[in-house]
């Protein structure tokens, strides 16, 4: 009996120490692991430093690791580095990410875009030889045309009747300037909100903005602009608290004003004149752009207006304008594809 136990008490010995050891085994691999990704993704990170000291956006920073974070994630479950990811092992990634996780075409364009200037750095580096994004590309969904209010129901907005109420009536006053600022010299909401009092010179009828990429651009200011941001700024000097530089300040706070406030004003001040479109700040950037190309035919100057890098983003207001040339087509051409004759359509 005496043995027995002994023999069994030892066979329990075993079993655990080699249960711990099968553990330890465990644990070493998974911080193996955990440092292979670690080492997959420093050099991402030292790829984001570069581009932070270039001044690129926060927000551009985070989404470029994001997508990034993704590929690494995917190479480190198949073992391989980004020196052994080619075209078929992107083309598996990114159908997962569309397949799999279900994610919009327009942010996986956005991920492969990331890899593609990382891969580029990469081979600056001497890192890697080869860009497997390189004639890679992903089908691309039909860019829809933006909404665009024709002049008069911009006139409808702006030119409405002041507010009754005194504190409301005072608001329109800064409303009104930055509604025009955005019609007039096509701002985005962003760009729009980041103004200073210096950025705006009413004397030459010019506003400094600074845009995408931090780049600096010198846009025509409009008389009705300049105008209503003359009577808007007493008011402002009497909101504005701290000595906060910003053209836009908030009543309540008298600091900086947010874009969330200027897109609810916006909204606030089209129910107000009895517009039924729905109207947003970008709204009125995309009318700056559409009105000022049917007007001069210039898309390399609008494409300096608007701060695109690229003519291609511009050239989407041409299509909005072809929209409306085909339905002027459509009603006066005798054998357009909608024209009715005799009853029926050709």
């Amino acid at each position: 009996m005496v043995m027995s136990s002994k023999r069994t008490s030892h066979n329990k010995t075993q079993r655990r120490t080699s249960q711990t050891q099968d553990l330890d085994k465990e644990v070493d691999t998974d911080l193996g692991r955990a440092a292979a990704l670690r080492e997959l993704l420093s050099p991402v990170h030292r790829w984001l430093n570069t581009l932070s000291v270039r001044n690129h956006s926060e927000h551009t920073l985070t989404a470029y690791f994001a997508g990034l974070n993704q590929l690494a994630l995917f190479l480190w479950g198949k073992r391989l580095t980004w020196t052994r990811c080619d075209k078929r092992q992107l083309a598996q990634h990114i159908s997962q990410r569309l397949d799999e996780d279900k994610l919009a075409l327009a942010s996986v364009q956005q991920e492969l875009s990331a890899i593609r200037h990382f891969y580029g750095w990469l081979i600056e580096e001497g890192i890697a030889r080869i860009n497997p994004t390189t004639g890679y590309q992903l089908k691309r969904s039909a860019r829809p045309l933006p909404s665009i209010a024709d002049v008069d129901l911009l006139t409808q907005l702006l030119e409405q009747e002041v507010p009754d109420t005194p504190e409301q009536a005072r608001l329109w006053l800064r409303d009104k300037a930055m509604f025009e600022l955005l019609y007039s010299s096509g701002l985005r909401v962003g760009e729009l909100v980041a103004l200073d009092v210096s950025d705006i010179d009413l004397s030459d009828l010019r506003v400094r903005v600074t845009g995408k990429g931090n780049k600096t651009r010198l846009l025509p200011l409009g008389r009705k602009a300049a105008e209503a941001i003359r009577r808007y700024l007493p008011h402002r000097e009497l909101w504005v608290e701290q000595m906060d530089t910003a053209l836009f300040i908030s009543e309540k706070l008298g600091t900086r004003l947010s874009t969330r406030a200027v897109q609810q004003r916006l909204k606030v001040a089209a129910a107000r004149a009895g517009i039924a479109q729905n109207m947003y700040p970008h709204l009125l950037r995309h009318c700056f752009a559409s009105h000022m190309l049917s007007g001069s035919g210039d898309l390399r100057a609008v494409q300096e207006m608007l701060g695109h890098s690229d003519i291609s983003t511009t050239q989407i207001y041409t299509h909005v304008d072809f929209a409306k040339l085909t339905q002027v087509y459509d009603r006066a051409h005798p054998r357009a594809t909608h024209t009715q004759v005799d009853g029926d359509t050709e």
